[in-house]
């Protein structure tokens, strides 16, 4: 069954799209090249007639095309990383950063976080959202902020051991590089981390096993992209049922990827967020190409706010190989049904005399089988995913670490 909108829901959905229509010159001429006119959207059959917008729609109006409010409402900017042409550059109101503030802090709460918590952020500042939506969050709940940022590791081991830090911030690659290094100098018992605040990638069961166990602290997974505010839009809870996201400030949908069409709940497809709130950069249906179902009960710790499974992927992480759609997902799926591994790993991809080639590098604990690995995943991915592929083992600790997020897939077939 769909979710029916209530009468709440769909009076902020109808308030969202008037005054997108009126106020962004991008969606203003979207919905006249569409022929929509947002007072005859009347219900949720309706909006879903409400065309997407996407990223690359976000780069045609470059640099501040998405502006809704006068530049004197203006009181800041972040943007995307711009890795595939133009960035992506998204205004905020002051009630828009104060908004993303209490997002924050809400799950901030939801991780069991106090003012007595001391947090220490490793992501980056500046125009990137992350380091400044950890810290934002961290100071509207009233707990000490350590903003160290990215990198430096011998800084970050120091600071976590001196100021006995409670709370990592970070990605799940930096998580993992920390976990390691604390593991390898001994320090486990002279740092007080208790949780991990983990986002900006996806990261699998093998990963969050490794960071959990060697840093023996609890992990939270918090969820936002940059066009959406940042992360904190989403976490999970104690019980780790699926991720928590605010039906106040927004209404997911998730959609069939290649159809457009909205799925049941309950079904894996790519997730659709329209804004509620936000003032200075609306967003109607916009399709992040993030994979996820929305979960249809209601998580046992029986707060009111809705969950939407775990990312699993993105449709533009999928990769093709002899006619096969692959997503990282379904690696990684594969990895764990295999005793001895670590959570690292590397696919290679190339064309050798016309034909696909993939080769899965992953890591491997000393006492394991490497022959019996090997045997394992060739045959997880033949009944699997269904085609043959090449497995090499290497040391744990052999593939690159990332102090940001951990590059997997190196396709060399059309270079």
């Amino acid at each position: 069954m769909l979710k029916a909108l209530d009468s709440v829901d769909f009076a902020s959905l109808q308030y969202s799209l008037e005054y997108a229509a009126k106020n962004s010159p991008f969606y203003r001429e979207k919905f006249m090249k569409d022929n929509i006119n947002v007072d005859k959207i009347r219900s949720k059959e309706d909006f879903q007639n409400v065309p997407f917008s996407d990223k690359h729609d976000l780069h045609k109006v470059y640099p501040l095309g998405l502006q809704a409010v006068p530049d004197e409402d203006v009181v800041r900017v972040h943007s995307s990383s711009g890795t595939t042409g133009n960035p992506v550059i998204i205004p905020y109101t002051k009630e828009d950063v104060e908004d993303w503030g209490i997002m924050f802090a809400r799950c901030y709460e939801m991780a069991g976080i106090t003012k007595r918590d001391r947090l220490q952020i490793t992501p980056g500042y500046g125009l990137w959202t992350a380091g400044i939506g950890f810290q934002a969050g961290c100071e509207k709940l009233g707990a000490m902020a350590i903003p160290i940022g990215p990198g430096n590791t011998e800084k970050q081991l120091k600071i976590m051991v001196d100021l006995q830090s409670t709370v990592l911030c970070a990605t799940s690659s930096y998580a993992l590089l920390l976990a390691e290094e604390v593991k390898k100098r001994g320090l486990r018992d002279k740092i007080n981390l208790q949780r991990g605040i983990i986002g900006s990638e996806r990261w699998g069961d093998l990963m969050r096993k490794r960071i959990s166990d060697e840093l023996e602290i609890e992990l939270f997974d918090i969820y936002g992209l940059t066009e959406i505010y940042g992360p904190g839009i989403g976490i999970d809870c104690e019980k780790h049922e699926g991720i928590h996201y605010w039906d106040d400030f927004f209404y997911f949908e998730v959609i069939d990827p290649d159809s457009g069409k909205v799925l049941p709940e309950g079904e894996f497809g790519e997730l659709v967020i329209t804004t509620l709130k936000k003032a200075a950069a609306p967003l109607i249906r916009y399709r992040t190409h993030d994979l996820t179902r929305i979960i249809p009960h209601k998580c046992s710790c029986k707060r009111p706010y809705p969950l939407i499974d775990r990312i699993i992927g993105r449709t533009d992480d999928m990769i093709k190989v002899k006619g096969v759609n692959i997503y990282p997902g379904q690696i990684e799926d594969a990895l764990s049904r295999t005793k001895g591994l670590s959570s690292e790993y590397q696919v290679i991809l190339e064309n050798i005399d016309g034909k696909d080639k993939m080769t899965l590098k992953v890591e491997v604990q000393d006492r394991a089988d490497k022959d019996q690995v090997i045997a394992e995943i060739l045959h997880t991915f033949k009944s699997k995913i269904g085609i043959r592929i090449f497995c090499q083992c290497v040391e744990i600790g052999e593939l690159p670490r990332s102090e940001k997020k951990s590059k997997r897939v190196y396709d060399h077939r059309y270079k």
